[in-house]
């Protein structure tokens, strides 16, 4: 096969596997504003050297626990009010019964999703907590965990900023956990700003959860969320801060990138969507930038184009439901399984289904959780092709 030789002496260097500074990367991306060719031939050349041609995703249930939240975020609609008809306030009846249809469609992941502590700042959520025997929303989503594994889902837990003590807990039955670290900068905290009122968005917040996430051995995923008023300077930064992070602790599983789409009843109602060569471009330069590194882009988000993504750098696609909606895009439906199949076979890749959490990453979990996942693995350490279908 010949060597791809590039115009671009830094992309060159990625190739090579030589290391490349951000300032090379800043003009990269500058280059790639006005031809993004050779960046998307090195994203996809990577791709194919070190993720083959496969991409993967997660059979999943969405169980959408509480949606009463302490934050407000500008571009949210998960969030709800009390007294709105969206309120989700989940009975152990109701988590029993979603786990048993979800084993029943063969689902692989239970995927636990709160709003952020909702319990300090609504009633209603104390009130609910106590009905059910629970003081918080963390020991719940541990009651939760275990439930799911007695049904034979495994837990992946995104509950906002746990504390050490919750994830230490939580390790226990969740074979992954995640949290959004969204932008790495402060500037979009500010007032007029998306995350000024989401105190929990605060960079350092999110970040302390990922360093405690290390220091723990947790499977994380995470990620950034594209188009939300962020520079492209925000964005490298925001990329080479989990860089950093997976350096020291080895534990970052997978990287979201996740373009923004305005939301009827929020503050960003008027902003417009991530335009999609911008939101390519970042995916490219995420995967040159982590080249080992399972990045995802939510297939639902692009509903007329996700398979072209194949070709700038993803090798997977996060989780997909045939039984639950995306709570947190509710206007965006996952795509049927064998579509995604289809259209992902269309341009030249398998579609396998994974664990929420990746092969490379089995050392980290305790023996009871791995025998578990042994039951329903194959030799690939994916899941069993006639569990999952």
């Amino acid at each position: 096969m010949n060597k791809l030789v590039l115009n671009s002496e830094s992309l060159n260097h990625v190739l090579e596997n030589k290391a490349i500074s951000e300032q090379d990367i800043t003009d990269i991306y500058e280059n790639a504003v006005k031809n993004p060719n050779e960046l998307f031939s090195t994203a996809q050349d990577l791709r194919r050297k070190l993720k083959k041609d496969e991409v993967t995703f997660s059979k999943k249930a969405f169980f959408n626990i509480v949606n009463l939240c302490k934050d407000t975020c500008s571009y949210c609609t998960y969030k709800a009010e009390p007294g709105e008809q969206k309120l989700s306030l989940m009975s152990k009846q109701q988590i029993s019964e979603l786990l048993q249809l979800a084993k029943k469609y063969h689902c692989v992941e239970a995927l636990f999703v709160t709003g952020e502590q909702p319990e300090q700042r609504y009633q209603e959520a104390r009130d609910w907590l106590k009905g059910n025997g629970f003081m918080s929303t963390a020991e719940y989503l541990i009651h939760a965990s275990e439930l799911a594994l007695e049904t034979g889902l495994f837990p992946h837990t995104n509950a906002g900023n746990l504390s050490f003590d919750e994830m230490r807990e939580l390790k226990r039955t969740n074979v992954s956990m995640g949290i959004m670290l969204e932008n790495s900068s402060d500037r979009l905290t500010k007032k007029g700003m998306p995350h000024y009122l989401a105190a929990s968005k605060r960079p350092n917040a999110r970040l302390e959860v990922l360093e405690n996430s290390g220091k723990l051995r947790i499977p994380m995923t995470t990620g950034i969320l594209i188009g939300i008023g962020e520079t492209a300077e925000e964005v490298i930064d925001s990329i080479l801060t989990i860089k950093k992070l997976h350096k020291k602790y080895g534990n970052i599983q997978e990287v979201i990138l996740q373009n923004f789409q305005p939301k009827p009843d929020t503050m960003m109602r008027e902003t417009p969507s991530a335009d999609e060569n911008y939101f390519k471009i970042i995916v490219a330069l995420t995967r040159i930038i982590m080249p080992d590194m399972n990045i995802q882009i939510p297939p639902n988000l692009s509903p007329r184009s996700y398979q072209s993504f194949l070709s700038v750098g993803i090798n997977d696609w996060g989780g997909i439901s045939p039984l639950t909606p995306d709570f947190v895009n509710p206007e965006f439906s996952w795509p049927e399984i064998n579509k995604v199949e289809e259209n992902s076979k269309n341009v030249g890749f398998e579609l396998k289904c994974r664990f929420p959490i990746y092969p490379e990453f089995f050392s980290f979990i305790s023996k009871e959780l791995r025998d578990k996942v042994s039951v329903i693995e194959n030799e690939e350490g994916l899941v069993k092709e006639e569990y999952w279908r």
